[in-house]
Parts: structure tokens; sequence; C-alpha cells
């Protein structure tokens, strides 16, 4: 299995999210939070499973809510590097700006 970096911004792209998610109702911020964790461990196990969508980016959808994964992998390093973690609602541009 691989180990996971995830990074500062799409850190932050979790706390959004689940901010969002509980405005709207107690308790579904913590089932947003649960299902990234899930998401990003099954890519541990399977980085390669998934398209490479920009560059040497790679995508996976969230099972639940309308949110994308974004990540690369390092087979060298045996490592899957979690960039962002964006809605799929949001301008797809917002993804380019991190690049």
């Amino acid at each position: 299995m691989y180990k996971s970096i995830i990074l500062p911004q799409a850190k932050q792209d979790i706390k959004e999210g689940a901010k969002w998610y509980n405005d709207r109702k107690l308790g579904l911020g913590k089932r947003f939070t649960q299902h990234v964790r899930k998401k990003v461990h099954f890519i541990r196990q399977n980085p390669k499973a998934f398209a490479i969508r920009y560059k040497d980016t790679r995508t996976s959808l969230l099972d639940t809510f309308p949110y994308m994964i974004h990540f690369i992998v390092d087979d060298e390093q045996k490592l899957v590097i979690v960039s962002a973690i964006l809605s799929t609602h949001r301008d797809p541009d917002v993804w380019k700006e991190r690049e």
C-alpha cells in the first residue's frame, strides 16, 4: 500500500467542504470527511485505478458527495500526494490555478 500526503490547500478544501455541509445539516460535515478519508484509503491501495486527467494528476470522485480528489502518484517513494479536493460544481479553472 502507498502512503499518502494531503497538501495544505487540500486540507483547507476538506475543512471548507465540511463547514459547508455542516451549515446545511449538523453532522453532515463529519460524514463528508469520513467519505474523503475512505476514498483516500482506497486510492492508497489502488493508485493506478484512476486515469490521468491533467499532466500527471489523477482524479477520483467521492461516492456520495459531488467532490473530486486530485492526486499524483510517486511510484519510487510509494506515495500518493493529494493536491486538491474540489466540488464538481465549481469552475474547473480553479484547478488550473493550482497546477
